[in-house]
């Protein structure tokens, strides 16, 4: 078997992984499967070792989980070679090593088999030194086994690597380090597609107690050198520390064990390293693991519902470990400081003075987390009272909800200065949030499958909250200037905190959840105590918390109608103020990519529109009007136009001119079109957006059905996606139009060169004598494959201008856009106006639409419209 060739090996790997693979699905015992992983591995590798006859002086060693014991299907096999000090020196003719030479085809044969090796080649003084300087090596060598070698070196090696190791170095290092970890993902356990391994509460927090605890020696028979890691009972080994209870140390093994095999399964499935839960594989994960679809609930959702109750304990843990070991290797005496009859700070800990305090008086379980508001030096809670903290969080129940010192208490926590993100978090993170507001408690963990939310409800709500909490901060007033000036005016920030924790609280529940959070709200406000006033904006707040994003993405802004109408349902400033503040946290709260500059623009342009319209309430139509005209014969005037030039422009583009574009926009189109007014060609201009986002681009020309369509095509080629589009069409038959683009990354990208060619090959592309091309087709994303949404189209008739609004939701792709024009022009639909809204790869796109000549559709139209939007889409 030494002398078998590299095809023998490639045979055996592949039997032996395939009996592991066939193994794993009958019986799903991790444990077993990585024994049996790691033995196939060991035996190889050993024969392989011998077969090459490496030189005895040398040994073999396992490193890392593989050393550990913890090998998954598709992990790297992580070796380190342990050689004498200056063995690779030249000793041959050829002027390199015998033993390096041998080393080399060692390894070079191990990659031939197939096998993912991650190798070291180190003398024990070059070890020595690299764990010094890294903490990931030296993590990787206390997890050390021998497989085949000098035993001798071996246990040098060991002897070595313990007496360097500085305890308390060590700890500051892999606290360090998994912060680090924790914060690349946004420090939540609750995003749609984690990563089972490195995730907050993944099995990464619980190998950094492992390796903490090993450092610390905490349980005997786990340290480097053992060759049978995998049968030592390591949870119980703390329990008997009391670092932990014996019941904790079960749930520890059960949550892990959840973790183990849902990372098994994923390599799997993905027959790959892949450690994302993504999309992709969740259905069939879900399916493999016996999970069932429910009328009310995904197999998916469930088997996701799971992962989150594992990491979430996992991360409790997590904390109550680090701090309870970080206890026992302080060197100097506990400082006790004290802070009220009950609690009292233990190295700026808050500790109960007594062991029964939560339990005696469950009124002290949210004064706990006020006392953290009201005392900064504090970092947090200690691992006895986290501990005692989830012995008796079943005593926030009804009575508790019903007592008055807790209900102030909530209401204190909302209002302090300070800390109230903070606050909330850890109270959800403890498990005391969700019971204490049960309508919470039920979205926990709830995943939200609409293409353009990455958290789930749970952790959604609290960054709206967090991003709340961001205005209030003088440090980074720079982010949203306009959103901090107004949140320190604001008179009551706790109401805001309400109608955050409110507006989501009823999704999944079926019916409309803002009307249903609404409900919700109300009944909390008044159980509470809050002034009519306050219960009432709280209520309304949620109730209309999508209403401001709706209309700056879906309407016309520049129509005082709108602005108007949107006055009148807001009724007051203070309201204006909170919707506002609320929608933008709302917004950034979704994902990292949906939030832009150009949704900025929008929400910001919609408040001062309306606060202007609230102040001038009277003929606020016509007052607009006229300031646009003032203002354009302004900046006319000053590039020098005769007023009677641009005045008979614009009395061929008609008074509706003036109620579609804004006052800067009319001063662009009248310089520019003044001495065109009856141009055979059409005109194409391009120029920075004076909103300092995206290209804004017109086009003047005489009007052809076409055009949308041309347009769309013409971006969508460019991989420029459109975000507004101002079609208007003058009295003398022209169509004055005006585009606002941004490339779909989401960025604004632009220089001379480019405008001059959008100016040019549109010129070209909006020939009535070329044909019009058919619409891009593209890849769909892997998101929209595996969670596609059903296209809605909505269409309801407008108050004026016989106009209808067009509403469509449908999975974003390539070509959409082109598409819908296409088919407006197959039906002889006119197109008014458009508002192109990407949330993710959900497309929200809403369309002012006509019979042509500016007629009213008929009923039966319109239902052929729908029909055919919904079959193209």
């Amino acid at each position: 078997m030494h002398t078998a060739s590299p095809t023998f090996w490639r045979d055996h790997l592949k039997s032996g992984i395939s009996a592991l693979k066939a193994d794993f699905a009958q019986n799903q015992n991790t444990s077993k499967l990585f024994k049996n992983h790691c033995k196939l591995m060991d035996e190889m590798l050993i024969s392989l070792w011998t077969q090459m006859c490496v030189d005895s002086a040398c040994c073999l060693i396992a490193v890392g989980g593989y050393g550990r014991g913890e090998l998954y299907p598709h992990s790297d096999i992580d070796l380190l070679i342990l050689v004498p000090e200056n063995s690779l020196q030249n000793d041959n003719i050829q002027g390199t090593s015998l033993l390096g030479d041998t080393i080399e085809k060692f390894i070079s044969l191990l990659w031939d088999i197939g096998l993912n090796i991650g190798h070291s080649v180190r003398s024990l003084n070059e070890c020595i030194a690299e764990a010094t300087k890294d903490i990931t090596v030296q993590t990787n060598l206390i997890e050390s086994r021998h497989l085949v070698g000098n035993v001798s070196l071996y246990q040098t090696f060991l002897d070595n690597i313990n007496r360097t190791m500085n305890v308390a170095d060590f700890f500051a290092a892999k606290i360090k380090e998994q912060a680090s970890r924790h914060a690349k993902f946004n420090d939540t356990a609750y995003n749609l597609e984690p990563n089972i391994k490195e995730s907050p509460g993944g099995l990464r927090d619980l190998h950094s107690i492992i390796w903490l605890s090993r450092c610390l020696n905490i349980h005997a028979g786990f340290q480097a050198g053992d060759g049978h890691h995998w049968t030592v009972p390591i949870w119980s080994k703390i329990a008997k520390k009391n670092l932990i209870t014996p019941l904790e140390a079960r749930q520890i093994r059960k949550h892990e064990k959840n973790l183990q095999s849902l990372r098994t399964h994923l390599h799997f499935l993905s027959n790959r390293r892949e450690d994302r839960l993504l999309f992709d594989y969740q259905n069939e994960l879900a399916a493999s693991l016996g999970y069932v679809t429910l009328p009310n609930k995904r197999a998916s959702e469930q088997l996701m519902q799971s992962y989150y109750r594992s990491v979430r304990f996992v991360r409790l843990m997590n904390e109550i470990l680090l701090k309870a070991m970080l206890q026992s290797i302080r060197t100097t005496q506990v400082l006790i400081t004290p802070i009220n009859a009950r609690f009292e700070a233990h190295n700026d800990l808050l500790t109960a003075k007594t062991a029964g305090l939560l339990q005696q008086q469950p009124s002290a379980i949210l004064e706990a987390f006020l006392l953290l508001q009201q005392h900064p030096e504090l970092t947090g809670m200690s691992a006895s009272l986290l501990r005692n903290l989830q012995r008796v969080k079943k005593l926030v129940n009804r009575d508790f909800r019903q007592n008055p010192h807790n209900k102030s208490h909530f209401i204190e926590i909302l209002s302090q200065t300070w800390g109230v993100n903070h606050a909330l978090r850890a109270m959800n993170r403890y498990g005391i949030l969700g019971s204490y507001i049960p309508a919470f408690g039920k979205i926990i963990g709830q995943m939200q499958h609409d293409l353009f939310h990455v958290y789930t409800v749970d952790e959604h709500i609290l960054n709206v909250l967090a991003n709340l909490r961001r205005f209030a901060k003088p440090e980074l007033k720079h982010e949203f200037p306009l959103c901090s000036q107004l949140f320190f005016t604001f008179d009551k920030p706790q109401l805001l905190y309400l109608a955050a924790l409110f507006h989501d609280i009823a999704k999944g529940r079926g019916g409309d959840h803002s009307r249903l959070g609404a409900v919700d709200a109300r009944r909390f406000c008044k159980h509470h105590g809050l002034e009519k006033e306050d219960t009432e904006l709280v209520t309304w707040l949620v109730d209309s918390h999508l209403k401001m994003s709706a209309t700056a993405q879906k309407s016309d802004l520049s129509d005082p109608i709108v602005i108007e109408s949107f006055a009148q349902f807001v009724k007051n400033e203070r309201r204006l103020i909170a919707l506002y503040l609320l929608t933008v946290a709302d917004i950034r709260g979704t994902s990292p990519a949906v939030w832009n500059a150009w949704k900025a623009r929008l929400l910001e342009s919609l408040f001062n529109a309306t606060k202007n319209a609230l102040t001038n309430q009277v003929l606020y139509a016509q007052q607009v009007i006229a300031t646009r005209k003032e203002d354009a014969a302004s900046k006319l005037n000053a590039f020098g136009l005769r007023t009677q030039s641009y005045e008979i422009l614009w009395k061929a583009f008609g008074e509706g001119y003036f109620s579609r574009y804004e006052s800067n926009e009319i001063a662009w189109h009248s310089r520019l079109l003044t001495p065109h007014l009856n141009a055979t060609q059409a005109i194409v201009r391009a120029r920075l957006s004076p909103s300092g986002e995206g290209i804004q681009v017109m086009i003047y020309t005489k009007n052809q059905h076409d055009l949308f369509a041309r347009i769309c095509n013409f971006f969508d080629r460019m991989a420029y996606s459109i975000v507004e589009a101002k079609i208007y069409t003058t009295h003398h038959g022209y169509a004055l139009d005006n585009f606002t683009v941004l490339d779909q990354s989401g960025k604004s990208v632009s220089y001379s060169g480019l405008l001059k060619f959008i100016e040019s090959q549109l010129t070209q592309k909006l020939d009535p004598n070329q044909p019009l091309e058919a619409p891009l087709q593209g890849r769909i994303s892997r998101q929209v494959k595996h969670m596609p949404l059903q296209t809605q189209v909505r269409i309801h008739e407008e108050a004026q201008h016989h106009t209808h609004q067009l509403e469509i939701i449908a999975n974003d792709r390539p070509g959409l856009l082109a598409t819908i024009a296409q088919a407006f022009l197959k039906h002889h639909i006119a197109l008014h106006n458009a508002k192109i809204n990407t949330l993710g790869n959900r497309a929200e796109d809403t369309f002012l639409i006509s019979a042509q000549h500016e007629q009213t559709l008929l009923p039966q139209t319109l239902e052929v419209l729908t029909l055919a939007l919904i079959n193209e889409i």
